[in-house]
């Protein structure tokens, strides 16, 4: 275990600028001065990182170098520090190296700008800006949004401030605007072109994340403390301070700790070979079997060619046509006026949340998708077969799907579901029974596979 890493390099004095000299033209302001200007918020500063700065109340804060640079500078020596303490990191998914990282950060760096990150406080500017500058590398606390700033190797690093009542909203609105001024170029060569932030910014207020491909770069959560179990306990009866003896009596200590509850078993169905009713038996995992499947990430997700097709398609549309639509919708609101009472403002904030929300899930279900082949034969019913069956005395046609992709008002059910697993490997003719939970068998008769 290594010691804690290095804070911010020494920073050399920069000259102080007035805001409000109308001397200074806009021209010559720090890109940082014109963003805070652009959302309507009024400017103070600049400070330098690492020394105190008089913002107590709250509002936003912006970290910009003195001057862009043409590549990010990293310190090699600190991203080795902080692969050395955190040996799990992974790149990819994969074993990574300091190098490896250090050349992934390049690939987030945007050498036109001098802004490095945006960032709000509920509480105090001052504060926020105090934890970032005492963070340590690899920790959770207090400031591990911006830590990509201990990588950095620099004389010094500038802070602007504005006070603002709603400190989410208008950092919403700067990394926004921060967006729109990143050349066209310079966007197509980022590792992520779909998220422009800050070199340090890692994801927006509104649900946007950068696609770092980096895992494992704090320490994990440590485990809370189990609690004492509490007990009842029953002391014999007895004589006390000469209170003669009492038949059944004695001393009893009382807690009110309700029961532990009953440990709950997971159960999963058994796919029957025959015309049997679907039977369910009890699947227990010890806790070394769960660490094991831990380790082993996450279980692939079973895709049909269809499904894929279905779900590249509807990703394709939130981010190349309503995500666009949302960000004009925000643009155009926050044109309207203050942000704390902009209605429209806040529902297309809502909606870009639900829209990123979503596109971060279905990203997800790809890199973990397995596609699997159409069944060759129709002799019994596979993953991907459409079934024709009867149930009483009505005729239904199912869809076995993967998990993800299913959809029963369509008609396409998961092969993990009770129906879907009972008529997985029936063959035409078979008749599958399902039991519900209220005892009842629901049968269903294969008619036809297809």
């Amino acid at each position: 275990m290594v010691g804690a890493l290095p804070s911010f390099p020494q920073l050399r004095e920069v000259q102080l600028i007035d805001s409000q000299t109308p001397s200074a033209p806009d021209s010559q302001a720090p890109s940082a001065l014109g963003l805070i200007r652009a959302v309507g918020l009024r400017a103070d500063g600049p400070g330098v990182l690492g020394r105190p700065i008089r913002a107590p109340g709250r509002g936003v804060y912006i970290i910009e170098l003195a001057a862009p640079l043409p590549r990010a500078p990293i310190d090699i020596n600190v991203v080795g520090k902080w692969l050395e303490r955190l040996p799990d990191m992974r790149l990819d998914r994969e074993p990574t190296t300091s190098k490896a990282i250090a050349a992934r950060l390049h690939g987030f760096w945007i050498p036109s700008q001098a802004v490095v990150f945006i960032g709000s406080s509920d509480t105090s500017i001052a504060a926020r800006v105090a934890a970032l500058e005492r963070h340590v590398l690899g920790d959770r606390r207090p400031h591990a949004a911006g830590q990509w700033l201990k990588t950095l190797r620099v004389d010094s690093l500038r802070v602007w401030w504005a006070s603002a009542d709603a400190p989410e909203e208008y950092e919403d609105a700067l990394l926004s605007s921060f967006a729109a001024g990143v050349p066209a170029e310079e966007r197509a060569a980022l590792h992520d072109p779909a998220v422009v932030l800050p070199f340090a910014n890692l994801r927006a207020p509104s649900g946007g994340r950068k696609k770092t491909g980096i895992v494992g770069s704090v320490v994990a959560e440590p485990a809370a403390p189990t609690a004492p179990p509490k007990r009842v306990v029953d002391l014999p009866p007895g004589n006390a301070a000469g209170v003669p003896e009492r038949k059944n009596a004695g001393t009893v200590r009382r807690t009110n700790a309700t029961p532990p509850p009953t440990r709950a078993r997971k159960i999963k169905y058994v796919p029957p070979s025959s015309s049997e009713p679907l039977k369910v038996r009890a699947a227990p995992r010890s806790a070394a079997q769960r660490a094991a499947a831990q380790r082993r990430g996450p279980e692939p997700v079973q895709l049909t060619a269809d499904g894929l097709e279905r779900i590249t398609a509807e990703l394709h549309e939130l981010t190349t046509v309503r995500r666009p639509e949302v960000i004009a919708r925000i643009r155009s609101a926050r044109e309207l006026g203050d942000l704390k009472e902009n209605a429209d403002y806040t529902a297309a904030r809502e909606e870009q949340s639900f829209l990123e929300g979503r596109v971060q899930a279905l990203e997800e279900l790809l890199r973990q998708a397995v596609v699997v082949d159409a069944p060759t034969g129709t002799s019994r019913v596979a993953l991907g077969s459409r079934v024709r069956s009867q149930f009483d005395g009505e005729e239904l046609t199912f869809e076995i799907v993967g998990s993800s992709e299913a959809d029963p008002a369509a008609g396409r059910i998961s092969a993990a579901s009770p129906v879907g697993r009972a008529l997985v490997g029936r063959k035409v003719g078979d008749e599958a029974v399902v039991i519900t939970p209220s005892g009842r068998e629901n049968r269903y008769r294969v008619l036809a596979i297809e």
